[in-house]
This record gives C-alpha cells, sequence and structure tokens, in this order.
C-alpha cells in the first residue's frame, strides 16, 4: 500500500470528513463558476496576492483587484499601533468599498491578522495564555472556549480571518517558536489544535455564521521538527517520521474543518515547503482531502529555488493558492500575469486557486452581504473573556516543587517579591503582543491589567497582609516568605533562537538575591516565566516551592487565585501538566516523550498538586567549566540581555523602539530584511560629526575562549570609514578600522589580538561592539557574534 496512504487510513480518513464539513450545492458551485468564466486574467491574480497594511491602501486593492490584506506583527492602521478598534473598523469599511466587482458582483476582501493568543495585535484586547500553557491545561472543551471568545474580540475590529492556530510539533527546544506548540506530542497538538479551530470557526449551524472567523492552520508542515532546532530551517527525517510526528495534528484539523492552511517556511529533505507539490497538492490536497485553500507565509514564496519575493510560479504550481507578499506584492502581481499568459502557470491551475477562495468566502457568507466592518458590538477586553483566560492562566500553571507543602500561601502573612518580572507586564505576556517581539513594552500599553506584583498585592492586601518589593532581596522587614518571578525576555520568532536550553538571566543580580534570601532562612517560592522548559538548577535547588507558569498573558490573577490558600483552605488546585519534557542539563534540547534513553529531570506529563507530598530533592549542577565557546550578540537587534543605544552630538540615546529616531535628529535606525524578516538594522548617521551605534550588556569574560574574534556581517554603499570599538569599563576600550565595504554583505573578522595591542581586559567585555563614524551615511548590520579559535583572515587595520 502507498506510503501515504498508509498514514491517512493510521489517522482516520480525512477525505472522509472533510466532506462532512459542508456540502457546496450545485447552485452554489454555478454561482462561482459564472464567476470565474466572467474574470479576467487580472481579476484572477489579484485574488491570489496578499500585501501588507504597510504597503497596500484601499485604492491599491481597487486598481490591481486585489482578494486580501493582512497586518503582520508590527502593523497596524494607519501605522498606528494604539489604533482604536474604530479605526480598525473604518479602514475595514474602506477596503471593502474597494473590493473588485466581476459583472456587477462584489468579490469582498478578507483580512488576515496574528490573533495568536487573543487579538494580541490590540490594545485592551484579553491576551490568553501562549499555546504552550494552554497545552498545559489538556483541556480541549478551554480551547473551544478561548478559540470562540477571540473570533468575538477580532471581529470587533472588522476583521475575519486569523493566522491560527500553530500545529507545530516542537521537538527541539532551541527553537525560538516553541511556544507558539502546544505540546511536543502530536496527538495532544491534534486534540487541542483542531477544538481551537471549531472555536474559531464555529460548528454545525454555527459555522462562520457572523459571530466566527477563519482559522489558519500553521505551519504546514514540520516547523517544528528542524535540524538543530534552527527557524526556517531543514527538516531531516524519513518521510514516516515526518508524517507521524508533523503531518498527523493537520488531520483532526482537517475534520475540524479548518479553511485555511499555512505552509512553512522550513524545508524537508532540502526543499522548501512553499515548493514541495508532493506535499501541499499531492498529500494535503488530493489525499488528505482539504479542501479549503493554502495562504504562503510572509515572502516565504521567496526561499524557494530559483525564485524571489518578487516572482515565484513554482511555489503556485505546487499549491500555494494566496501569496503572502507583505512588500513585494505589486512586482509578483505583475509577474504572475506575465507568468499566466505565457503558460508558465496553467489557467487551470490558476482557475482552481481562485475557485477555492471564492468559495470560503461563500462558506463566509460574504456573497450573502456580510460586511465585517458592520459588525456591532465590541468585544475587546470583555470581562466574560477575561474570566476565560483566567482559567486558562489557573489550568495551565505546572507546580514542579512544593518541599514541605509551603504551597498554598497564607495571603495574610509578610510577603516579599523579587524580580523584574514581577512588575514589568511584558514578561507575562512575552512575544506576539502589541508588536512582533513584544520586548519593548511598557506597563501604561496595557490598561486595565495587572503585573504579577500587582495581583499578590491585591490578594495579600484584601487577606490583611503585607508586601514589599525588593531588587536584592533585602528588605525593610524580614519577610515571612519570599516570591522570586524570573524569566526569559519577550522573544518572537528566529530572535527566540537560542545555542542551548540552559537559562540565561537577564539580571545577574537575581541569583545573588536569591543566595541572599536562602542564606536568611526565608521560605522561597519561585515563579519562572518562559516560553519553553530551561534548566533552571540553581534556582529549582534555592527555592522551596517552584511553578512554571509559561507566559500567562494579562490575566495573572489567575496564578495569585492558585498559590494563596482562601480562608485557610485551598482556593485553587494545581491542574497544569507537562507537554515538555523538562531537560536536566543545557545539552538536552532535543528531549521528547518515547526518545530512546529518556532522561529528563521532569518528565512529560509531570505536575504536582496541593495532594501530592513528593520532596524534590537537590538537583545536580552542571560543571561551570563547561562554558559556551560563542555568543550571538546580534541578529537584527540586540540578542538576550544586551541593548542597542546610539550616540551624537556627546549624547547617548537607549534604542527603546523600532524604528528609532535621535532626540537631536542625527542617527535613525530600522530594521530591514537581508536574508528574512526583519533580520538586520539598517543605521543612517545624517550629519557629518562622530556618531555611533553599539550594542551593551553586563561585563563578560572572555578569558578562557582561546583565540577570540569578532564576526561581523554587514553591508556598505557609502565610502564613508567606519570603526569598531570595544570596551571594558570605564576608560577600557579600543577601536580598529573597518576598512573599505564593497556594497554588498560581507564578513569582517576582527580578532581579540588586535585589541590587546590597545591594552582591553578581555575578561570584561561590556560594550560588544559599537560602529563609529565621523561622517553622515548608513550601513546595514545583520549580525554580531564573538567566536573562537579565530585562524581565518582579519581585517588590514589589524
Amino acid at each position: 500500500m502507498n506510503l501515504r496512504k498508509l498514514f491517512i487510513l493510521t489517522f482516520v480518513s480525512g477525505i472522509v470528513l472533510a466532506d462532512q464539513c459542508f456540502d457546496t450545492s450545485n447552485e452554489d458551485k454555478i454561482f462561482i463558476n459564472s464567476i470565474i468564466n466572467k474574470m479576467t486574467v487580472e481579476d484572477k491574480v489579484g485574488q491570489i496576492v496578499q500585501g501588507d497594511l504597510d504597503f497596500v491602501t484601499p485604492r491599491d486593492l481597487e486598481r490591481y483587484r486585489l482578494g486580501s490584506v493582512l497586518n503582520g506583527g508590527n502593523t497596524s492602521p494607519n501605522k498606528n499601533q494604539y489604533a482604536s478598534a474604530d479605526e480598525w473598523k473604518e479602514l475595514s469599511k474602506a477596503f471593502y468599498e474597494a473590493s473588485p466587482s466581476v459583472d456587477g458582483v462584489k468579490i469582498p476582501f478578507i483580512w488576515g491578522t496574528d490573533a495568536v493568543h487573543g487579538h494580541n495585535n490590540l490594545i485592551g484586547a484579553t491576551i490568553f495564555p501562549h499555546n504552550i500553557g494552554l497545552g498545559a491545561t489538556r483541556n480541549p472543551e478551554l480551547m473551544k472556549q478561548i478559540g470562540s471568545a477571540v473570533a468575538l474580540e477580532v471581529l470587533s475590529t472588522g476583521v475575519v480571518w486569523t493566522f491560527a492556530p500553530a500545529l507545530s510539533v516542537p521537538r527541539n527546544d532551541r527553537w525560538g517558536r516553541t511556544y507558539e506548540g502546544f505540546a511536543e506530542e502530536p496527538e495532544l497538538v491534534g486534540q487541542l489544535g483542531s477544538a481551537f479551530v471549531k472555536g474559531l470557526q464555529g460548528e454545525g449551524d454555527e459555522f462562520l455564521d457572523k459571530n466566527h472567523i477563519l482559522a489558519t492552520s500553521k505551519h504546514f508542515a514540520g516547523d517544528g521538527g528542524t535540524f538543530d532546532g534552527i527557524d526556517q530551517g531543514d527538516v531531516r527525517l524519513s518521510k514516516e517520521e515526518f508524517y507521524s510526528l508533523h503531518v498527523s495534528p493537520y488531520i483532526p484539523a482537517i475534520d475540524a474543518c479548518t479553511q485555511t492552511i499555512m505552509s512553512s517556511f522550513n524545508s524537508f529533505q532540502g526543499k522548501k515547503l512553499h515548493g514541495d507539490k508532493s506535499l501541499l497538492t499531492d498529500l494535503l490536497k488530493d489525499e488528505m482531502g482539504f479542501d479549503g485553500f493554502i495562504v504562503g507565509d510572509w515572502n516565504g514564496h521567496g526561499q524557494v529555488k530559483g525564485c524571489s519575493n518578487e516572482s515565484c510560479p513554482e511555489a503556485f504550481n505546487a499549491g500555494v493558492d494566496i501569496y503572502m507578499a507583505p512588500d513585494s506584492w505589486k512586482d509578483l502581481h505583475r509577474n504572475l500575469i506575465r507568468q499566466v499568459n505565457l503558460g508558465e502557470i496553467s489557467a487551470e491551475r490558476l482557475d482552481n486557486a481562485v475557485r477555492k477562495i471564492l468559495e470560503v468566502k461563500l462558506r463566509l457568507g460574504l456573497f450573502e452581504g456580510r460586511k465585517p466592518h458592520e459588525f456591532k458590538e465590541n468585544y475587546l477586553g470583555k470581562d466574560s473573556h477575561r474570566d476565560i483566560a483566567r482559567q486558562a492562566v489557573r489550568e495551565s500553571l505546572v507546580l514542579l516543587k512544593n518541599n514541605n507543602s509551603l504551597l498554598p500561601l497564607n495571603p495574610s502573612l509578610k510577603i516579599g517579591v523579587i524580580g523584574a518580572a514581577a512588575q514589568e507586564i511584558r514578561y507575562q505576556t512575552g512575544g506576539w503582543t502589541l508588536d512582533w517581539q513584544g520586548k519593548n513594552n511598557k506597563n501604561s500599553d496595557f490598561p486595565n491589567v495587572r503585573s504579577i506584583y500587582q495581583s499578590i498585592q491585591a490578594f495579600v492586601k484584601d487577606a490583611g497582609g503585607t508586601v514589599e518589593f525588593s531588587k536584592n532581596g533585602a528588605f525593610d522587614e524580614k519577610p515571612d516568605v519570599v516570591i522570586s518571578v524570573f524569566g526569559e525576555e519577550p522573544y518572537a520568532e528566529g530572535f527566540g533562537d537560542i545555542p542551548n536550553v540552559d537559562f540565561k538571566a537577564n539580571d545577574s543580580g537575581h541569583l545573588k538575591a536569591l543566595e541572599k534570601v536562602s542564606k536568611d532562612n526565608i521560605p522561597l517560592l519561585s515563579i519562572f516565566i518562559s516560553g519553553r522548559p530551561l534548566v533552571v538548577n540553581k534556582y529549582l535547588n534555592l527555592s522551596d516551592a517552584f511553578v512554571a507558569v509559561w507566559l500567562p498573558g494579562s490575566e495573572v490573577d489567575g496564578i495569585s487565585e492558585v498559590i494563596f490558600q482562601r480562608y485557610g483552605k485551598v482556593n485553587s488546585d494545581f491542574q497544569g501538566r507537562l507537554t515538555f519534557s523538562w531537560p536536566k542539563n543545557k545539552f538536552q534540547s532535543t528531549l521528547n516523550v518515547g526518545d530512546d534513553n529518556y532522561d529528563p529531570l521532569f518528565p512529560f506529563g509531570y505536575g504536582l498538586d496541593y495532594s501530592s507530598k513528593v520532596n524534590v530533592p537537590y538537583i545536580p549542577v552542571m560543571d561551570e567549566d563547561n562554558l559556551p565557546k560563542e555568543f550571538e550578540i546580534f541578529r537584527g537587534q540586540a540578542l538576550d540581555a544586551n541593548k542597542e543605544f546610539i550616540s551624537s552630538r556627546g549624547k547617548v540615546e537607549f534604542i527603546e523602539e523600532n524604528p528609532f529616531t535621535m532626540e537631536n535628529g542625527s542617527v535613525k535606525t530600522s530594521l530591514f530584511q537581508y536574508k528574512k524578516q526583519d533580520d538586520s538594522k539598517l543605521i543612517e548617521y545624517l550629519e557629518n560629526g562622530l556618531s555611533g551605534f553599539g550594542i551593551t550588556g553586563e561585563p563578560l569574560n572572555l578569558v578562557y575562549l582561546e583565540n577570540p574574534y569578532v564576526e561581523v556581517v554587514m553591508s556598505s554603499d557609502s565610502s564613508i570609514p567606519i570603526y569598531l570599538n570595544v570596551g571594558c569599563g570605564d576608560s577600557c576600550q579600543a577601536t580598529v578600522d573597518l576598512g573599505e565595504f564593497s556594497g554588498d554583505w560581507e564578513t569582517k573578522n576582527i580578532p581579540f589580538s588586535c585589541f590587546d595591542k590597545q591594552g582591553f581586559d578581555r575578561s570584561k567585555l561590556t560594550i560588544r561592539s559599537m560602529f563609529l563614524s565621523p561622517q553622515a551615511g548608513n550601513f546595514k548590520i545583520h549580525t554580531v557574534k564573538i567566536k573562537s579559535n579565530f585562524s581565518g583572515r582579519s581585517i588590514k587595520g589589524c
């Protein structure tokens, strides 16, 4: 029997069940065909091209007869991150009114958005836990409720399509998108993901009614299974493993009638998914019975061999029905028309894609008078939705340790709190919140949302207790118990890729504060915020109780409801169970249930509750001699705990957002696409006089590295001189001339031996890199790394 047919039968026939989702009547088929028969090539090509709000206007949509638009993670109506729901609706109305007509029949546009944990681009929306937390609930019914709530909040802004849920099966926790997956195990991903689809789209008589929206099951397939956990990398598995691990979750999603599926950036056995006909058409459409349309990811077609962002008939012929071409859509549109006319894309294939798109729009009610901008209610941040989110937080918490039954805490005691993550809301919401990376958000961006500290304050004050915050573990009055809140800085996609699964604190003093608390014999509860399981053995050993809260979102009262008693009794018990195996050491990045030699610190399914009487023993800590041999400092923006700054006219300012312009107007920075979205930065010195762009962080000891060097991938088509400066504290620095530039992207290698000649102290690198020039001009930086074992050619000035 054919391997793929065997796979389909093993996971229940998607072809049979998919047909039960909807019955396209003969009348509907005649209607769709009549439209297609009257459409010009230009009409049809417009339906398969999608641009981003930053690059497409209602006038463009009308002129080029486009069928859809999107807003990416950094995009909002009128480039206003603070746009209200009414502003979103106004723009939706403008696009709707500009939608093309064929023989008097309007073909309404559809607008897609990344509402991946709530309508997370909107200030005031309910922010639900990210999928890694939702997975820990193991509650499909709750997924339906969340999906339904998200649909209503998205509809409140005149939008009818979300690029969610992710059906990723993360198998290497170094991957920066691990938190977008429900679990490392495909069956659970399929159960929770399909329930989420049902919540978004509705079921039965409510399917795609006025209170529901289009779901997108993504990213087909294998995004969580790449070699070394590299975002957008290559999956190197057999077909059997690939199908069973990464394709199988799509079977229940198709059974749940998902209307759209997004193709993945990654490759399978060296071939990009956007160009793989055997997977997109032969498997997904023909054998699995998917009857909606396939949308590409952000310029993903441009990564197919022989393609560019502006031209890729290969992706369409492989099975992508809508190109997501945010900034390249206009050239792509022109080239597609030419390719259809030349026969590089057949008329039959074009009609097939357009038919799929129009059928989905028909099911959505767009040909029956539904106008998304006329949705009457505003459900953003609705109390009942926040209740659901708070329930999700409660059920997602995983209790890893509760020695001597420290929890639940008595809220009438003196409570000490430490950790910046307790006070800064951006930690709890994570990436894909208000903007793509989520790291520059301020508490003021979250109206009516409590930080974890504020939630603790409220619960303790209500019970007659007191709360004191400390940065260093020293308190005015010795507390009865201390709560430590710490975790990962926000990140999204490849910017979250890490070299190993060792937790790296962004605050070097936090561990010392915990050590002080332990030395003072104060009971300690640690609340760990993260988008993946990480090695935190030192923190676990110092803590009497330890809770993994993942990325809980806006409703962190759910945490307080579980960790505190109420009237001397348990208020709400722990229910969360690990859906990702917890590592013992930093080399266990590929640690999955069912593996040979499976040896986690805490296994898949682990999670204590208040009936558990388990004392976790001391956990071995890896020998610190095993130190990293490479540091990635910058990739489009500063990584880990590093910070970017600019200097000019004797002034220094830290970069808090993208794009960023210095207050005096002399320096400007913005994100730039080199190989993929926002992976580089454009730095513009707008006037003569010494200006600089730099990356700094806590002192870094490089003494142990053999022959270290700085590797910079950058480009400059200006003739300005550029110097690289590194710093090691007050009055300790070194500078070298980077020499001439070709105008193309190139790699500059600068060994630290160059800096040693100037008295540089390798034991305390503070300014990782600073790019200086005395002249006006611009340049771009892709990556900055510190590596060991330099053996190549250095720059001439060294």
